[in-house]
């Protein structure tokens, strides 16, 4: 069974020789991205990490302007994929009084920092090898720049 694999949906492959579904990260990663990119997150980063790491195949790093936004992405993004079956989130770490908020979205970790503790921790320079991903490249439309961190004021 494939699910409508439109922008916005998760597309789970089910064959009957398989005892679970697959689904598809990539169209996790962009469902992730959207609901960032809907709370007007900032400085979007999507990697793909596939091959470079055991644990998940895609990061995507993004912030928060301060302590309400970072809580805001996060929820928006749990809620997101709350609603959708079979994609429940596996943890959460940090919270509303955090400046770091981390969901494990099973192969897909979202990153939402505020600006200080994204540069302490370096997760851009630390994966510096791996393919940085457009929002375009998943097939998200219309993102506004500041979405990018290099919009005009």
């Amino acid at each position: 069974m494939i699910l409508d694999p439109s922008p916005g949906t998760i597309q789970i492959d089910s064959n009957k020789n398989q005892e679970e579904p697959t689904i598809d990260t990539q169209n996790i990663v962009r469902a992730a991205a959207e609901a960032a990119i809907e709370m007007k997150a900032t400085d979007l980063t999507i990697l793909d990490v596939r091959g470079r790491t055991s644990f998940c195949d895609w990061f995507l790093l993004c912030n928060g302007s301060n302590s309400r936004q970072l809580s805001a992405i996060a929820d928006h993004i749990l809620k997101t994929f709350k609603s959708i079956e079979g994609c429940k989130p596996l943890g959460v770490e940090g919270g509303s009084n955090n400046k770091w908020v981390l969901i494990d979205l099973g192969d897909v970790i979202v990153h939402v920092f505020d600006q200080q503790m994204r540069g302490y921790y370096d997760l851009d320079g630390l994966w510096i090898d791996a393919p940085r991903v457009s929002p375009a490249d998943l097939g998200i439309e219309d993102v506004p720049p500041e979405v990018f961190g290099y919009a005009l004021p």
